[in-house]
């Protein structure tokens, strides 16, 4: 069995931890990984068809992950039935992973508070804000520190983890689905590297800190 804190593996947490030291300790990683994606005065994923279409899909794809549960519910409570075994118990913990993970901690506490710059707006890509590490607050009132976005994308866990069959099958498009959308973020100059691996980080430990406080059951695919 593997060992866990809060039914987060070990692991989790320690790559949580040396990840976010390594960031701050080394935060020009940040600026060579942007640049990669930054030539001729541009980014690479500025108005491209494959960035849009990855940075409009998520609200709607979120929306239909945090109300077509809610409504499945109300169904089966009038019409006594178990579509998809939705109860009010799983509803309420995809809302509290929702809220709490990519809600709380990601946009109200880092987001509307840290003031990181984004790549698109330091002088080394053009802007004319100053470089800021991660973690470390700044009064240039940006919102790249961390990524929306991408705890937005990696908020579909919570769904993932409730299945019952192929469980690992659709972990694996939640992956999936968030490294396109962190990608996206970074290419387009929205968002370091950085603020990538701390959100999706803060959503993961959140949904599976949750999934065991509310569900006392376990699955060797969690």
């Amino acid at each position: 069995m593997k060992t866990k804190f809060l039914n987060v593996p070990i692991y989790i947490w320690l790559a949580f931890f040396l990840s976010s030291v390594y960031f701050v300790l080394f935060p020009h990683i940040d600026l060579y990984i942007s640049s990669l994606f930054y030539k001729n005065g541009t980014f690479m994923a500025g108005n491209t068809w494959w960035g849009d279409f990855l940075y409009h899909s998520l609200k709607p794809v979120v929306a239909t992950a945090a109300i077509a549960p809610v409504l499945i519910w109300i169904y089966n409570k009038v019409w006594h039935k178990n579509i998809l075994n939705i109860t009010g118990k799983k509803v309420a913990y995809i809302l509290l992973v929702l809220a709490i993970g990519p809600g709380l901690i990601v946009n109200l506490t880092f987001k509307d508070h840290w003031g990181r710059p984004r790549p698109g707006q330091i002088r080394e890509f053009g802007g004319n804000e100053h470089f800021q590490p991660a973690f470390i607050m700044s009064n240039q009132k940006g919102a790249s520190f961390s990524c929306g976005h991408n705890s937005g994308a990696f908020f579909l866990l919570a769904l993932a983890l409730l299945t019952t069959k192929r469980r690992r099958f659709w972990l694996t498009l939640v992956y999936i689905y968030g490294i396109l959308i962190s990608f996206d973020r970074i290419a387009e100059g929205g968002h370091f590297f950085s603020d990538t691996v701390v959100s999706f980080f803060v959503v993961y430990i959140t949904a599976y800190a949750l999934y065991g406080y509310m569900f006392s059951r376990q699955s060797d695919d969690s």
